[in-house]
């Protein structure tokens, strides 16, 4: 569950506009919950509708597992705040389950709770994180270089809509320093809407790429999405911006903050030079106004190289040296899972599981990462389907499949896709899990990525647990 400032019932009905039902008005909310099997005393449940279930239906076992009540859009069996009705949000992540609006009612009432949570907060500092591509990766850096300067919140794995940006923002306490959230959008307000409620005092913007192509229509559109986050930065924050993309970069104009740059160019505020990659993992000489050092990042992939200076840019501004950041870097090893994630097996495979989600932007540095690692082993990258990229989805896969045979990877394998042109094409999980038990050798490296939705994380899995016999 996630801990929370102890709040009376009474409390948190007037914060969400509700009303209680059955419940005491005086109990004490210490932690928050949205499924009803890891609720516990103290707990306030979350009755939320899902695919094949509705949460309102469990309310009972959750206050059978101590939970002081449930949040609710009705009247449910057992204590509650029931709160009012809202107008359900297009494209939210809980659309195609929450025919009756019920979930949107919740989540709002969720994120009052929240904003009124975490106003209530003095000495805190909020950085939101935003970008097509590398979102998470970003915010574990950053927590662990935080970490050291006081106490941190973040969310776990990939924690960032409308569920998971309030359920991260509650767990902050009078004792919290640090704030990391992760904004992400499908479609034009949704950072806006959440930034309102829980406003960031540093606002991050990595990158603009085809992510989520479909809903926003163009890149121009994302572009306008992702500014909303330094929109909603107050005139004493903080804009950090990546000098080596010229549409967040023009994003200086659209914030009241300070504004600084992170990348390459030799204007970045921030700046990477000298890089070089050394296994797959880059090298290079970290350069600020507040000093400089040599960073040995701990990370698979040059891709890494933006995300760790746009984490180091907030560290500098939150109070760590260089000298400190540099040695976090080095340190690091990936904190999500299924991100770049290497693992040798003791047969002499390296099986990289990259498979928590895809998009153009993140399949192309992926793609660059197997080749830098590989060193001249044999390479395989097995790709399943990249989700809403609407009309240019099949260009984008084509453009994946030519940018591997470029690099000269050497054995393509597409899962459950037709859109990887010259690859080989095998139907699901377990027919791709059958080839590469035939064919791979000891030395291989083997990259398995797709959207999320795929479940090519099987792959991964499944190769971990399977050790080749030597020739």
């Amino acid at each position: 569950m996630a801990t929370v400032i102890p709040m009376r019932l009474a409390d948190v009905a007037a914060v969400t506009g509700g009303r209680l039902h059955g419940a005491d008005p005086d109990a004490l909310v210490t932690a928050v919950e949205f499924d009803s099997r890891k609720v516990g005393p103290g707990g306030l449940f979350l009755a939320l509708p899902g695919e094949h279930v509705d949460g309102h239906d469990f309310a009972a076992a959750a206050a059978d597992r101590g939970a002081v009540a449930t949040l609710a859009a009705r009247e449910v069996d057992g204590p509650a705040v029931v709160v009012p009705a809202v107008a359900r949000v297009a494209g939210t992540y809980l659309a195609d389950a929450d025919p009756d609006g019920s979930g949107a009612a919740v989540l709002a009432a969720l994120a009052r709770l929240a904003s009124h949570s975490v106003g209530a907060l003095t000495g805190l500092a909020v950085v939101g994180i935003t970008g097509s591509s590398g979102k998470t990766s970003t915010k574990d850096l950053l927590a662990a270089l935080l970490a050291p300067l006081g106490p941190t919140v973040a969310p776990p794995e990939s924690f960032n809509n409308e569920l998971g940006l309030p359920w991260t923002a509650l767990r902050a306490g009078p004792d919290t320093r640090h704030l990391v959230l992760e904004f992400s959008a499908r479609g034009a307000g949704h950072i806006a809407a959440a930034a309102a409620a829980i406003p960031p005092h540093i606002g991050v913007v990595l990158n603009v790429g085809s992510a989520h192509l479909g809903e926003f229509g163009s890149v121009d559109g994302i572009a306008r999405a992702k500014g909303e986050l330094v929109e909603a930065v107050p005139a004493g924050g903080l804009a950090v911006l990546n000098a080596d993309d010229f549409r967040v970069a023009a994003m200086a104009s659209r914030t009241r903050a300070r504004v600084v740059t992170f990348g390459r160019a030799p204007d970045a505020t921030v700046r990477a030079e000298d890089v070089t990659l050394d296994a797959g993992r880059a090298r290079f000489r970290l350069v600020a106004p507040q000093g400089s050092a040599d960073v040995a990042l701990g990370l698979v992939g040059e891709h890494h190289v933006g995300n760790a200076l746009a984490a180091a840019a907030v560290a500098l501004e939150l109070g760590a040296t260089p000298e400190q950041i540099a040695a976090g870097l080095g340190a690091l090893a990936p904190a999500s899972r299924w991100r770049m994630d290497v693992t040798d097996r003791a047969d002499g495979v390296t099986v990289v599981n990259d498979a928590y989600n895809a998009n153009p932007d993140s399949m192309r540095a992926a793609l660059r990462a197997l080749t830098a690692l590989a060193s001249g082993r044999r390479t395989w990258a097995v790709l399943g389907p990249m989700a809403e990229l609407g009309p240019d989805g099949d260009a984008e896969h084509a453009a994946i499949a030519a940018l591997a045979r470029e690099l000269g990877v050497d054995e393509l394998v597409a899962v459950g896709s037709d859109g990887y042109a010259d690859a080989r094409r095998v139907a699901d999980v377990d027919t791709a899990v059958a080839l590469l038990r035939a064919e791979l050798v000891p030395g291989d490296v083997v990259l398995v990525k797709a959207s999320r939705s795929a479940g090519l994380d099987r792959i991964a899995a499944q190769l971990l647990r399977d050790e080749l016999v030597s020739p």
